[in-house]
């Protein structure tokens, strides 16, 4: 997918912007899926007859398959022009997520600031997903390197040219 017109440069983004994702619902077969390419078989996740013996009473989707899906939320609310994901400054798991349960992202500019010569930036983002009851289930603070409007080339004189010089006298 190449960018679109849509998507945001880092000079289009402002701090304390905010925006709201759509919901997605997590399912039985993400837990799956998501155990099977990550080699997660934790019973927690994959054993509902063990999950009884837990305090969730049911199996609970793994905490990096919701920060995965929260971070493909965030990549659409808004669409940016990311080159990178540099780091993540913290990330808190906070509660359980299941089947069944409808996660959002909610992602916040902190920090801005130009790199590469004016070409990129890194963004701060304060990202929090929550459930289909607004309680927060994850949280934490991410890096993002987002390009930035082309610089205005400049302009050049021919070599060929004659050019005249006025000089006041």
């Amino acid at each position: 997918m190449a960018f679109s017109a849509a998507h945001l440069f880092f000079d289009d983004l402002d701090v304390n912007q905010e925006w709201v994702s759509g919901g997605r619902t997590v399912t039985e077969a993400d837990i799956v899926h998501f155990a099977g390419f990550s080699g997660d078989f934790n019973p927690i996740h994959v054993d509902a007859e063990f999950a009884k013996t837990t305090p969730f009473r049911k199996p609970i989707a793994h905490g990096f398959a919701v920060f995965s899906i929260g971070s493909g939320l965030g990549v659409m609310a808004p669409q940016l022009r990311t080159i990178a994901m540099l780091r993540v400054r913290y990330w808190n798991f906070i509660l359980p997520v299941f089947a069944g349960d409808t996660i959002k992202m909610t992602s916040r500019v902190i920090e801005k600031t130009l790199r590469g010569r004016g070409k990129r930036g890194e963004v701060v983002w304060q990202r929090s997903i929550s459930n289909q009851d607004g309680k927060v289930v994850q949280e934490g603070e991410i890096v993002l390197l987002i390009e930035a409007r082309p610089l205005p080339r400049p302009t050049t004189v021919a070599a060929n040219s004659e050019c005249e010089v006025q000089t006041a006298e």
